[in-house]
């Protein structure tokens, strides 16, 4: 009887190996692609702050560079936060700092609030937010001026109720189809201001000469801050 030889079996294929080289490629690539644009990223960082620092804090409040002198102290829910100072000499006319508020529509909101010396708003700017296009986004002033409503208001503690929208019997304006996004941000701006109350005298007190040092602008910070 004659013998017929069974055909060879197909050689199975294992993509694993395959696929996790693909990956270790496609991971290095990025990885590379990441550090290339690192230090562009934190550049353009550094700008926007310093944007955002200058519109809370204008130039003639201060001949220092605020992003070389500042102080670091506890909000109330234990994070640290940075306190830029303005500078005259020895003096602080003036500080900004950030502030974030779940309390948003969309997410959380984070904005810097600029406040002088004798607890008034000086300036506040939204720095990040997910609020709807068109509605809640008109916190940002590049959408509107509703943000500049802030301006030279302070918090009296005698009447707490002022610091809401008028929808809920304060001053604010409410945008319409849109109430949750501004009553977030006078709520953020609010506490703020209870947190300058509470740290005033840290806030305000006179730099030594050693810290005014650190604090002489660059050459052409002024200058470029007088342009923006």
């Amino acid at each position: 009887m004659t013998t017929t030889a069974s055909p060879a079996a197909p050689k199975v294929r294992r993509p694993g190996p395959l696929l996790g080289a693909y990956a270790l490629i496609c991971s290095a690539l990025l990885a590379y692609g990441h550090s290339l644009t690192r230090s562009e990223i934190a550049l353009r960082e550094a700008e926007d702050l310093r944007t955002s620092l200058v519109q809370a804090l204008p130039p003639e409040l201060h001949d220092n560079d605020l992003l070389a002198n500042t102080i670091q102290l506890e909000r109330p829910d234990g994070t640290s936060t940075t306190i830029y100072r303005a500078l005259r000499g020895a003096e602080v006319t003036a500080v900004a700092y950030n502030w974030t508020t779940e309390a948003g529509y969309g997410g959380p909101i984070s904005l810097i609030v600029g406040v002088s010396s004798e607890g008034r708003i000086v300036g506040v700017r939204i720095l990040s937010h997910s609020e709807t296009p068109g509605l809640g986004d008109k916190i940002d002033i590049r959408k509107s001026n509703w943000i500049r409503s802030f301006e030279g208001r302070w918090f009296d503690p005698a009447a707490p109720q002022q610091w809401a929208v008028r929808k809920d019997g304060g001053d604010f304006d409410q945008f319409a189809g849109a109430t949750i996004t501004p009553r977030a941000v006078v709520g953020a701006v609010k506490a703020s201001l209870e947190f300058f109350a509470a740290h005033r005298s840290r806030l305000l007190a006179t730099v030594t000469a050693a810290e005014r040092a650190t604090a002489e602008p660059a050459d052409g910070h002024r200058k470029e801050d007088k342009h923006e």
